[in-house]
């Protein structure tokens, strides 16, 4: 089969394309024929071993452990291994596992896979694993999003914050979405309330105060974030690009955590926990139409490269998908 593998971290051209060995599913484990995947930040600080701090956290300080990288997928089952009861060869589904997704074939655990809703398309639903995870668990557990808040999702067309939008208007926030000129009628046409053009207008500097901030760009001072926030609101960042090649965003959150101790506000951050129940619920938005993933580009495996580049952008609408 095919495989995008890399030998060590650097750029998108440290990349590239293979033939391995077919993997076999274990116990529990379901063999995934790929029909999609997408890029994620978290994929590309596994590329690029950036913060360099947090190199042992990804499996080697001067290369990287696991060759491969690929996290979201949505394909077919292809064979399932012993023990194996929810799912049988020819069963569309999508998940996400640790890395490997960037091939022909991957082996997941049936623990962490769901059955593909009919309505979305493969490269739709390769764009909901991770992203959604970060959406619905941030607005969620992390921020207490619930019916009423008035919330601020800043980056609201990137590949998290297009679908943050989405789920806090399920869950009965009034949602503002910050995001750039061009996005303006995509984040509208997501059911935001109100979308602030970051190029002309610093959601920050205006009188508002917001019960939750979700934060996926770290544009802005912890000072400027506290004076958009009601007094008892919560701040919850979750950013993808790093402030520091070898502190990445350490730096902004030792500074966030000393405020916190000075101020009745919240401010928080989080890492998204993969969650079979999470999963079925952003099925289940999706099978109902509250939730709609957004494909900004697909790119052949081949082309993985490509699609880095890309997402190093960092202005995506959306989720860069990988097609086979």
């Amino acid at each position: 089969m095919r495989a995008i593998v890399m030998d060590h971290y650097g750029p998108p051209e440290v990349l590239h394309l293979v033939e391995a060995d077919l993997p076999e599913p274990g116990p529990g484990e379901v063999l995934v024929r790929m029909r999609a995947s997408s890029v994620n930040p978290y994929d590309w600080h596994l590329l690029t071993g950036e913060p360099k701090l947090f190199r042992p956290t990804f499996g080697g300080l001067r290369r990287p452990k696991n060759p491969n990288l690929g996290a979201d997928l949505s394909g077919v089952v292809e064979e399932i291994g012993e023990a194996v009861t929810g799912f049988a060869p020819g069963d569309e589904v999508f998940g996400q596992v640790a890395a490997g997704a960037f091939a022909d074939f991957a082996v997941a655990a049936e623990s962490i896979l769901a059955r593909k809703p009919p309505s979305l398309s493969h490269e739709e639903a390769a764009a909901l694993p991770l992203a959604g995870f970060t959406a619905l668990q941030g607005l969620r557990d992390h921020g207490g999003a619930s019916k009423g808040h008035r919330a601020v999702i800043n980056g609201a067309s990137g590949g998290v914050g297009h679908l943050a939008v989405q789920i806090a208007k399920h869950l009965g926030c009034e949602v503002t979405g910050v995001c750039s000129t061009p996005n303006v009628d995509l984040v509208r046409s997501l059911g935001a309330d109100r979308v602030i053009d970051y190029t002309t207008d610093d959601f920050t500097a205006e009188p508002d105060r917001y019960d939750l901030i979700f934060d996926l760009v770290g544009n802005r001072s912890v000072r400027e974030i506290r004076r958009a926030l009601a007094p008892g609101g919560t701040y919850v960042a979750s950013h993808g690009q790093p402030e520091h090649r070898w502190l990445g965003p350490i730096l902004f959150l030792a500074r966030m955590f000393v405020t916190k101790l000075f101020t009745r506000q919240r401010l928080t951050t989080f890492v998204a926990r993969l969650s079979a129940a999470d999963l079925d619920i952003l099925g289940e938005m999706t099978a109902a139409g509250t939730l709609r993933p957004v494909v900004d580009r697909s790119f052949p495996l081949e082309q993985v490269p490509d699609a880095f580049r890309h997402l190093e952008t960092w202005h995506a609408r959306g989720k860069v998908v990988i097609t086979f």
